[in-house]
């Protein structure tokens, strides 16, 4: 049953939550977005860096999905990385409640000034989020993906 109001919160991950992340999976051939074993690594490679973050995302307390943040200070942009639900997560509103929440931490945040990110051509489902929340293609296509930006 869908609920009227969709509720999200963003969490570290932990010892309490790196397995149920791992174990995430979109359906295979679907290419759409990296595995989150492959996304935690390469924080974890760029962790000098001090500039990705990866969370998990929480419906209450269960973990329904993961999401992977970069930030690019130079440009006072926030990047969405990587954005993950599972099949049984889809549907349910929580991608757009995901994504509107980091909206508004980025904008409460003062410390951006847009927020970028690369959709597949064919993630049809992705796309519609982010054309609904405000998001516009830049023209630009990055490794076959269409850039996206929302000027905050």
């Amino acid at each position: 049953m869908e609920r009227d109001y969709i509720m999200v919160n963003f969490r570290k991950i932990t010892e309490d939550n790196f397995d149920a992340i791992i174990k995430m999976k979109r359906p295979d051939g679907e290419g759409f977005v990296a595995s989150n074993a492959v996304s935690l690594a390469q924080a974890w490679l760029y962790r000098d860096d001090g500039d990705v973050f990866p969370c998990a995302i929480y419906d209450d307390d269960t973990v329904i999905g993961f999401m992977l943040l970069e930030e690019d200070m130079e440009d006072e942009r926030l990047g969405l990385w990587r954005i993950m639900f599972p099949p049984e997560n889809e549907g349910k509103g929580y991608g757009t409640a995901a994504v509107k929440l980091m909206i508004r931490y980025a904008k409460e945040s003062g410390r951006y000034k847009s927020i970028g990110l690369l959709c597949g051509p064919k993630n049809y489902n992705a796309r519609h989020i982010y054309d609904k929340l405000g998001f516009q293609p830049t023209g630009d296509i990055c490794y076959g993906d269409v850039e996206m930006r929302l000027e905050l």
